[in-house]
């Protein structure tokens, strides 16, 4: 008698499931074509042949591309985990087992301003754990790209991940003190005609910083602007004008002296900026609960969920 134990399951070749994941992350046939080295109508046949085996549509096919479908997207969710899962398998099973390589993508700023003055702190903790830290303000793909933990700026609009949103964070009018004594400011207004510097990248930037203060954004150019953070607190320190900036990223210059903050109980602002982000089955990983633990303890509180 054949019971249910018996019977083979039935999966899905991995060529179409990763034909059906490239292209439900561009939305085009052609980009996952190529991503995948093979021509669009052998992914489209490959497409074809998952929908059969499901019986149910998993993408809307329109002129300019396509659109996964309800069904579609709670698979992709789904197998989007499984093909990482099987990523991370194939790559420990193929590396040095004694060693152990966290590897970190993070914002440039907040990777220079606050991340890498405290790597020797980390290491010296745990030194048992190889570092691997890269910056840019691109989203990598965490399997392809080899990526453990990614320390993201914006908004926290990644749902298919795990998100630690860093909390306590604010964003402070900050200013060299010998400017300050030259321009003195007490209220917003007084900053309508003072040199600004504009940081292009940040969630809150001057123009909405004055409309929460009830007022228009200064009609006098901006006498500076960068964009990177890591440039606008140098540029304000050297006492070329006023900056917008997080208070996170600005601890060194504010624990110097080099920075000082404008009237912090008036003019500051709350800010969930900065996010650490992985897939699930990161958060097993033994290096990644360490970090987190770590990160917690440097911050001085526990993450936001």
């Amino acid at each position: 008698m054949r019971t249910d134990a018996d019977t083979p399951i039935i999966l899905p070749p991995l060529r179409a499931i990763q034909a059906f994941e490239q292209t439900a992350r561009f939305g085009n046939v052609a980009r996952a074509a190529e991503v995948l080295d093979l021509t669009p109508s052998a992914v489209s046949h490959q497409l074809a042949k998952l929908e059969g085996m499901i019986g149910r549509q998993l993408f809307v096919r329109a002129a300019r591309g396509v659109s996964l479908t309800p069904v579609g997207e709670q698979y992709l969710k789904e197998v989007s985990g499984i093909l990482h899962s099987l990523a991370v398998a194939t790559e420990r099973a193929a590396s040095d087992v004694s060693l152990d390589c966290l590897r970190l993508h993070s914002s440039p700023s907040f990777g220079l301003l606050w991340l890498m003055p405290r790597l020797e702190a980390f290491r010296a903790s745990h030194p048992d754990i190889q570092l691997n830290l890269s910056c840019s303000y691109e989203s990598l793909h965490f399997s392809r790209d080899k990526i453990d933990v990614d320390i993201r700026h914006g908004m926290p609009n990644w749902p298919s991940y795990e998100v630690r949103t860093v909390q306590n964070e604010k964003f402070a009018v900050l200013t060299s003190p010998k400017l300050l004594t030259q321009r003195p400011v007490r209220v917003a207004s007084d900053l309508l005609d003072c040199d600004l510097v504009l940081s292009e990248a940040t969630l809150l930037k001057w123009p909405q910083w004055f409309a929460q203060h009830g007022l228009a954004r200064p009609e006098r150019p901006y006498t500076l602007s960068f964009d990177r953070s890591y440039m606008s607190l140098e540029a304000a320190s050297h006492g070329l004008g006023f900056a917008l900036e997080s208070t996170l990223l600005a601890q060194k210059y504010l624990a110097s002296g080099a920075l000082v903050e404008v009237a912090p109980e008036s003019l500051s602002a709350p800010v969930a900026a900065h996010h650490l982000v992985f897939p699930k089955a990161h958060s097993g990983f033994p290096r990644v609960r360490r970090f987190l633990e770590w990160m917690e303890s440097e911050l001085g509180h526990e993450f936001a969920y």
